[in-house]
């Protein structure tokens, strides 16, 4: 039987890593005819992604037909307020290459494409040159690919300076969306003054030149959006393929250092009793935003834990640290007085904690693997947005579906530390707590987010609508090249 081989290409970072390596996981797991190769982009002392992909690797039972393989560092790329993409795009060689050389040795399977992250599209070129299609991995939802498309038009199409909706209280009608979205929970990057807007919608707009877009969501979840891109003449074909998350809980579990301690404290508190506050591997806060989250979390009295991490110097490509002592930046005797209902921790491991029955809510920057994983756990979010995509996240879940309660919709962090950061006061944090884990629309929305666990875990079921979506790609692929 001749196997179709895909080679999917990840943009750097944990969290589009775990996404990508997981759907090429699931993939072959539902088709023998495949096989696919990870090209995996590691920067410097990026940990976590080395000991993902080593236990991604020796958890996985389809090796025979996965390859992951580590690009090349490249020594001399630029540092820019561009390093991101530059990064991505000094890979351009090394993956010409393995394409090439794939083409060239005959095997037992045939090249049916590449599959790219949404941050890769430069390489559709490749794909091109060697007249392969390409496709897309969206690691966020639909909504999110929506507006993206919608700026596109507006600043190619019908030449709006998107410019002018910074701090702007208008309100937008966005086609995947069923309320008109506010400006004000725009990613910054477009709306900001600079070329990063052009540079990220150029990325997005190249999407539209591939074969088709899985999108890491299921149409239960956001159904008005997918059928809204299904409905636009100029988007290629969309295949809502999740919820797609890390399935390495247990693992977690067991080798995460402290988890232990973790566990016997969750043990130990009532069913759905405690809140969660992580905010992804990337994001921290400095000392006067913890103050007024610790103040927040006193005086609602609540059962807390709590991931706390330390800034690392200025810019986004920096990674939090670990406190040696939380006394450094909590208020004075905090620790003291919260003894036995709150407990504060480094790293998390997320899914871990949420999959915990003690776990009943969740202070979430709203990144969209934390709400795939909050769906799939059942565990509502009070939301905390910081950058990128992440306000859009917040309002879908609030405004759209009516999944979270809104600590902030459209606050955001200045990651590069230029401008002094915006302080979330803790009335407005002790607020929305209580709205979640107290009061009666917190039940409410925790009965919606219980319906939709439900109903995430039946899409991916066979016949689901996942399910189907991933059959329907499979075969699109392998027609593609037969």
């Amino acid at each position: 039987m001749q196997k179709t081989e895909l080679i999917f290409i990840a943009s750097p970072g944990l969290s589009h890593l775990v996404s990508t390596a997981e759907t090429a996981k699931l993939l072959l797991q539902r088709d023998e005819r495949l096989s696919i190769t990870v090209l995996i982009m590691k920067r410097p002392n990026e940990n976590l992604t080395e000991y993902y992909t080593q236990k991604f690797w020796s958890n996985s039972n389809i090796n025979s037909r996965l390859k992951l393989i580590n690009l090349p560092y490249q020594e001399n790329s630029p540092v820019s307020t561009n390093y991101l993409f530059d990064f991505i795009d000094n890979q351009k060689d090394p993956i010409r290459e393995i394409v090439s050389n794939f083409l060239k040795n005959p095997s037992e399977s045939k090249l049916g494409g590449l599959v790219l992250d949404m941050f890769c599209t430069k390489f559709i070129e490749i794909a091109n040159e060697f007249n392969l299609p390409s496709y897309v991995f969206f690691t966020s939802g639909a909504c999110a690919l929506g507006l993206f498309f919608h700026l596109v038009e507006l600043k190619y199409e019908q030449n709006q300076d998107l410019h002018m909706y910074k701090n702007s209280d208008v309100e937008l009608s966005i086609p995947c969306f069923s309320v008109p979205v506010p400006a004000k929970v725009l990613p910054a990057v477009f709306v900001e003054e600079g070329p990063m807007s052009s540079i990220f919608l150029n990325y997005f707009k190249r999407i539209l030149e591939t074969n088709g877009i899985m999108v890491n969501t299921f149409h239960e979840l956001e159904h008005f959006a997918i059928e809204s891109l299904s409905n636009q003449n100029k988007c290629p074909k969309v295949y809502p393929v999740g919820p797609i998350m890390s399935s390495s809980s247990d693992d977690e579990q067991s080798t995460h250092q402290g988890y232990d301690e973790i566990k016997k404290w969750l043990d130990e508190q009532p069913e759905s009793s405690v809140i969660f506050l992580c905010f992804g591997s990337r994001e921290s806060f400095e000392e006067a935003q913890v103050k007024e989250i610790a103040s927040a979390l006193e005086k609602s009295g609540q059962r807390f834990l709590w991931s706390l991490r330390k800034p690392w110097g200025k810019g986004m490509m920096q990674i939090p640290t670990e406190y040696e002592d939380f006394h450094e930046v909590l208020p004075e005797e905090f620790l003291e007085r919260t003894e036995g209902t709150g407990k504060v921790i480094g790293w998390a491991p997320q899914v871990a904690v949420l999959s915990h029955p003690a776990i009943g809510g969740f202070v979430s920057h709203c990144g969209w693997n934390s709400t795939l994983e909050s769906v799939w756990f059942g565990v509502p979010i009070a939301t905390f947005p910081l950058y990128a995509e992440q306000q859009l996240n917040a309002f879908e879940l609030v405004k759209e579906l009516g999944m979270a309660e809104e600590i902030r919709i459209d606050f955001k962090k200045d990651m590069r530390g230029e401008k002094p950061s915006e302080i979330v006061g803790s009335e407005e944090i002790e607020a929305a707590i209580r709205r979640l884990m107290v009061d009666e629309g917190g039940h409410r929305v925790r009965n919606k987010v219980k319906e939709m666990k439900e109903k995430s875990r039946m899409a991916l079921m066979e016949g689901g609508s996942s399910y189907n979506a991933q059959s329907v790609f499979i075969e699109d692929v392998i027609m593609n090249v037969s």
